[in-house]
């Protein structure tokens, strides 16, 4: 089932592009809307918001939806958003058409992670959504530079066509290679929500927020980190950010096969490696050549935890992964919104930009904290159950 898999990783391609051109075009937009910057980053926060709330909203209106119908319907939603983007007369209209890009974003990654999970190889799940994921990571590392260029070019409504049009062109690819699955629930849509009353799905939703918050603050200040504390020239940054995107491609490679091996050790094993590197970012970004390696390998630690993540999410919430996986998703971007607030708060009360780092090796520590803790308590019940086999 790759060539399944493989389509909806140039889905997510565009839409993981969608979410983060505004940020290269932001100018151009503000400019041509005639409009405040601070204006047109709303575009970015409307987007997030569309997310947030369509994750769980979207994902259980549609549970009865057929697999197939449902992933073309949310493709063609976002290529519609995207042109109506292109098009839109004013600001208005453009926040609209943002927020409405971002309503299906979080339903298809869940379904496309489901479906990821459930035609991969018996011990190959997690290296199935590290496939998907790709998708995210090819879109930040060559989609979003790509997208700014054409709208520096062509204009922005240009680089919102590009991306309807990436969206289109996997369209015929979902048609051909997607299973013809039915829907995620056949009873009730409210039964679904009773996968909430599992405090495994909430242990699991929770460690990927709190496994994430303190790279996510981190990455949030990086140009800053890069230029005020590293000494780097703000025309190079373009260029460490790919750095920390190759890191992220061939970090979440390496986690998908990891967690196949060992899911909530390798996990474990992540997290305290990030703990160090942000630790040590800390302490040696002042140096140009250590910063650049500690980037790379923070952007490889950053994307290594996510596919045993959301392998633990779809394990724990067999009766509805895809809604699990959707609200983990609306939680990541909460998560995100509030690692910027973070920030600016350590930043504000004097602490200053350089602790930024070790302010998130701290959050990531509490999220290895809770890793060791499941995974004591997996092991302990591992143990008890065989106990109880060998005294049968």
């Amino acid at each position: 089932m790759r060539p399944a898999v493989y389509s909806l990783m140039l889905v997510v391609f565009s839409l993981t592009t969608g979410e983060f051109v505004i940020a290269g075009i932001l100018p151009e937009v503000a400019g041509g809307l005639d409009v405040s910057v601070s204006s047109a980053g709303m575009l970015v926060t409307a987007y997030a918001i569309g997310m947030i709330v369509g994750g769980p909203v979207v994902t259980v209106l549609t549970a009865r939806v057929a697999r197939k119908p449902l992933v073309v319907g949310l493709v063609l939603v976002s290529v519609l958003a995207n042109l109506g983007s292109a098009i839109a007369p004013n600001y208005a209209v453009l926040l609209v058409m943002r927020g409405a890009a971002g309503l299906v974003v979080a339903t298809f990654f869940a379904v496309a992670i489901a479906t990821a999970v459930s035609t991969a190889a018996p011990g190959k799940a997690a290296a199935a959504v590290a496939r998907v994921a790709l998708g995210m990571n090819l879109g930040i590392v060559f989609g979003t530079p790509i997208g700014a260029v054409i709208g520096q070019s062509l204009g922005w409504r240009a680089t919102f066509v590009a991306v309807a049009l990436c969206a289109a062109v996997a369209l015929p690819l979902v048609l051909r290679f997607m299973p013809d699955r039915p829907g995620a629930v056949s009873g009730s849509v409210l039964g679904e929500l009773r996968v909430f009353g599992d405090r495994e799905v909430w242990w699991a939703i929770g460690l990927m927020a709190l496994g994430n918050i303190g790279v996510v603050t981190v990455f949030t200040f990086i140009t800053p980190l890069l230029t005020d504390i590293g000494g780097f020239a703000a025309s190079t940054v373009p260029v460490l950010l790919l750095v920390y995107g190759v890191g992220a491609v061939v970090g979440n490679q390496a986690g998908g096969w990891l967690a196949d091996r060992a899911l909530l050790p390798s996990v474990a094993g992540l997290l305290a490696a990030l703990v160090g590197a942000l630790a040590l970012f800390w302490m040696v970004g002042g140096n140009q050549i250590a910063a650049v390696v500690m980037t790379f390998v923070i952007g490889a630690l950053a994307f290594a935890i996510i596919p045993g993540m959301q392998t633990r999410v779809v394990a724990s919430a067999v009766a509805a992964p895809t809604l699990a996986v959707a609200v983990n998703a609306s939680g990541f971007q909460l998560a995100a919104a509030c690692a910027g607030w973070l920030g600016g708060r350590v930043i504000g009360a004097g602490s200053g930009l350089r602790s930024i780092p070790l302010v998130g090796a701290g959050l990531t520590a509490a999220g290895l904290a809770l890793a060791l803790g499941l995974l004591w308590r997996d092991r302990t019940v591992t143990e008890a159950q065989q106990a109880v086999a060998e005294s049968r």
